[in-house]
């Protein structure tokens, strides 16, 4: 499945537009990681356990619009938008949203 930015893909015609599919995941931030991201930022490292969190949660919404698109007899999902946002008390979750629009290639 092609899956891009783009509003087309490159060499290739769209023959038809299937419609708009999203995927989204909401992950909860764990209280001992949240700590350890806060020292290693006061030392000015990295939050490697952040950056793991986020691709994980990155790859299953991408992951889940694609099955949304394959539902639809799509090749590709054109026009894609990826979001970040905090979510509920104290910023505690974390969800990840992606849209685009599936559509079949000739």
């Amino acid at each position: 499945m092609i899956v891009t930015t783009t509003p087309s893909v490159e060499g290739r015609e769209i023959a038809d537009y299937l419609g708009i599919v999203v995927g989204e995941v909401i992950v909860g931030a764990n209280i001992f990681r949240d700590m350890f991201a806060s020292i290693r930022d006061l030392v000015g490292g990295r939050a490697g356990a952040y950056e793991e969190v986020l691709e994980r949660a990155r790859r299953e919404a991408i992951l889940e619009m694609v099955g949304k698109a394959r539902g639809l007899g799509g090749d590709a999902i054109v026009g894609c938008d990826l979001d970040y946002e905090i979510l509920g008390k104290a910023g505690s979750m974390l969800m990840v949203s992606i849209s685009g629009t599936a559509v079949k290639l000739r």
